[in-house]
């Protein structure tokens, strides 16, 4: 029987819960370090033979090392879960305490109980790519607070000079930073020809340009990974999640947001942009609208279409046809 193992990362230790059947759980602690998974090798070496399916939560980014190191020894399958899953596992098994140590029996559990897929690393073009950009995101995020600032200074009664000008000149700097970055992820999808090849796949969707192509890029990756787009558009949490019960209880349909916001931010303006320069999505927005959906109901809807074009183009390789199926409304 294969072995379970739940790891539970944080910054400085990885607390590790073995699951074996019909034996006590075991549990210990290593350091997050080079040196702490080859203890941690040793210490499963020492009590497992055979497969192993070790599972940890994808918080932050400090589990990617060990991760990686799991994933490159033999018979070993690593699977990186969402944190919400994990949560609410932990909620339906009506778990009140929080620790190191309970939070990786946990995880063990979860991943003896649901066998989560595998985790496959991604290419290093795809990962540099995913530094650049959320190095982009958190410069134009640091941006935006100085610009919060700047604004709110204005209502001071007595704004110091010295505070405006320092605050417009870190706006500048990072003004600059950021136009820097915009054109180190354009180069670098530039010098690898898979990345380049499905960015301009990518901007022959009206509503998509660059930009938007290379976080799409950074946070999918390959697409082809996925088996269907209900599974693309899951993973950016753009999925409609029900509520009813019984005969009375109707709730308002909602996305779900279990998937990653950073997918839903990169998509928003594009759809608010698309719904009116894109034909297709022009008349899709249209007939949304005509049934009685409000702007932001038919913003996220475009949301998706828009990951149905990509997911489109980059799985047949062909451009983006914008006419196809004008002459037939398609599909709500």
């Amino acid at each position: 029987m294969q072995t379970i193992i739940g790891l539970d990362v944080a910054k400085d230790t990885l607390a590790v819960a073995l699951w074996q059947a019909e034996q006590p759980l075991a549990q210990s602690e290593f350091s997050n370090t080079k040196t702490g998974f080859r203890r941690l090798q040793r210490w499963l070496h020492r009590r497992i033979k055979g497969p192993v399916h070790v599972c940890m939560e994808a918080t932050g980014r400090y589990w990617e090392h060990v991760a990686d190191f799991l994933v490159a020894q033999d018979d070993y399958t690593v699977s990186v879960v969402n944190p919400a899953r994990i949560k609410k596992y932990a909620e339906s098994q009506l778990s009140r305490n929080k620790t190191d140590r309970l939070d990786a029996a946990m995880i063990a559990d979860f991943c003896r109980t649901q066998q989560p897929a595998a985790w496959t690393p991604p290419p290093p073009a795809v990962r540099e790519l995913q530094t650049l950009v959320r190095h982009l995101q958190d410069l134009q995020a640091d941006q935006q607070r100085q610009r919060n600032r700047l604004h709110a200074l204005q209502y001071a009664a007595q704004p110091a000079p010295t505070v405006t000008t320092q605050l417009q000149q870190q706006i500048d700097f990072l003004a600059a930073q950021i136009a820097e970055v915009k054109r180190a992820l354009q180069d670098h999808i530039d010098r690898h020809p898979d990345l380049k090849q499905a960015r301009d796949l990518l901007e022959t969707i009206q509503g998509i340009g660059p930009l938007t192509a290379a976080k799409l890029l950074a946070e999918y990756g390959d697409m082809s990974q996925f088996s269907d787009v209900r599974q693309v558009v899951a993973f950016a949490g753009l999925n409609p999640a029900h509520y009813h019960s019984g005969t009375s209880v109707r709730g308002k349909p909602a996305i779900s947001k279990m998937g990653r916001p950073a997918l839903r931010a990169a998509l928003f303006m594009p759809a608010v942009v698309a719904k009116s320069c894109n034909p297709r999505l022009a008349a899709f927005a249209a007939r949304l609208e005509a049934r009685g959906l409000r702007p932001m109901e038919i913003v996220v809807a475009v949301m998706r279409k828009l990951l149905h074009f990509a997911f489109g183009v980059l799985k047949s390789g062909r451009p983006y046809d914008a006419s196809f199926g004008l002459s037939q409304p398609a599909q709500t």
